[in-house]
Parts: C-alpha cells; sequence; structure tokens
C-alpha cells in the first residue's frame, strides 16, 4: 500500500523565461518543490508572483526552460506533446475561475467530453457522466445548458468534469474566484469533502487566505520563488 508520505509532484530548480520581441520575463526563478500523495496544498501569492505558471508546470500545460518536473517518479519535461497531451488526460483533472464549459452542450455532454477525447465507449461515458453529476447534486440538470445553470451550479458541473476520468490529481486555479461568498464556502467544501473521499492530491490557486484555510499546506510565491508554509 503506498504510503502517505510519497511525493506525487516534485519540481527541481524549475526557470520558467518568457520572451516576446526581445524582453525576457522570469515567470518562475528556480523552484524547488515537493507535493505528496493525497496532500491538499493552497498557492498563494500577489499578481505576477509565478503562482499560475507553477499549475501550469505542474499540469503539463508548459514546458520548463530548465529543471526537471517528477510526476510521480517520471520526469514529464522531456516528453512530447503527445505525450504529455496522454497524461494530462489520464491523471490530471482540471478547475478553472471561468468554468469553461461549452455553451452548446448541456451539463451531461460537458462532463461526457473528457472522456469521448480518451476514446471511452460512448454507453460507458454516459453512464460515468451521469453518476459524477449524481455526485456533485446536479442529476436533475443533466439536460439544461451553461446559460441556464447559476454559477455554483456551473463549478460544480466542472469539478464532475475533472473527474471523467479518474485523475489522481485535480489542479484549480482560482476556482471561486467568480462566485459569491456562500457558494465560494460550499465548492470549497465539496473539494475537501473530495480529496477526504477519494484521497485525492488536490492543489488551488487563490489569493484569499479564507479559501486557503481548507487546505491542508499552503506555498506562498513571491517573484518566482516559493517557500512553504502552514
Amino acid at each position: 500500500m503506498a504510503k502517505l508520505t510519497e511525493t506525487i509532484i516534485e519540481l527541481k530548480n524549475v526557470k520558467k523565461v518568457y520572451k516576446n520581441e526581445g524582453v525576457e520575463t522570469h515567470a518562475l526563478r528556480g523552484v524547488d518543490l515537493k507535493i505528496k500523495k493525497r496532500d491538499f496544498v493552497a498557492i498563494m501569492g500577489p499578481s505576477g508572483s509565478g503562482k499560475s505558471t507553477l499549475l501550469h508546470m505542474i499540469g503539463a500545460l508548459d514546458r520548463p526552460s530548465t529543471g526537471k518536473i517528477f510526476l510521480d517518479g517520471k520526469d514529464i519535461s522531456k516528453l512530447n506533446d503527445s505525450d504529455l497531451a496522454r497524461l494530462r488526460g489520464k491523471k490530471i483533472g482540471f478547475i478553472f475561475q471561468f468554468f469553461n464549459l461549452h455553451p452548446t452542450l448541456t451539463a451531461l455532454e460537458n462532463v461526457e467530453l473528457p472522456m469521448i477525447i480518451i476514446e471511452t465507449d460512448r454507453h460507458e461515458c454516459r453512464k460515468k457522466a451521469l453518476s459524477l453529476l449524481k455526485a456533485v447534486g446536479l442529476e436533475k440538470r443533466a439536460g439544461h445548458l451553461p446559460s441556464q445553470l447559476s454559477g455554483g451550479e456551473h463549478q460544480r458541473v466542472a469539478i464532475a468534469r475533472s473527474l471523467a476520468n479518474d485523475p489522481e490529481i485535480i489542479l484549480a486555479d482560482e476556482p471561486t474566484g467568480n462566485l459569491d461568498t456562500k457558494t465560494e464556502a460550499e465548492i470549497m467544501k465539496f473539494l475537501l469533502k473530495l480529496q477526504k473521499d477519494r484521497q485525492m492530491t488536490i492543489a488551488v490557486i487563490t489569493h484569499e487566505s479564507e479559501i486557503a484555510k481548507y487546505t491542508k499546506n499552503i506555498v506562498h510565491m513571491f517573484e518566482g520563488r516559493v517557500k512553504i508554509g502552514v
């Protein structure tokens, strides 16, 4: 059985430099970071501190300029684009501030989409998507378009979608940024329950201490560097 102390994500001296018309922007300046399996981590910092870039590195959405990134002990820094896409599809679920639901697809179809992309059997897609919507309390809204859902319902559909391919890791970028205070608390309590029930690793980007209080550990970022606090 896996030990609770096992590391699932590790960054070694990761640097990221963006170049635009000869101007260099140093988003990450040598990040060393370990995240343990089954951890619930908040990544905090002011605007421009590098927290979104860090999330993109962890989620294999971007490549480091230098340094190494390990997922479950495997160096993903050198993977080609197709291998990175396959890894993201199977191991990582994403939740975004603006939900990123497809406006012309129903709640059910939005949840099915990640499974369709990796060519899961369509009957299995439908069955599992319905089960996930039920888990987030939206089985009666399965046939509704995003325009017919509230902000909290949007985010619960997004959470269900993030679970579609049974990922080990959930990465959430300001998941409550567009929600009112009451709904914000409901979403964070749901994520906390999800982490406990499914023993998942969850990392949440936030600038709000009220959100960070739901997590186990905090990664503080400043000018492209990190330090870990509790």
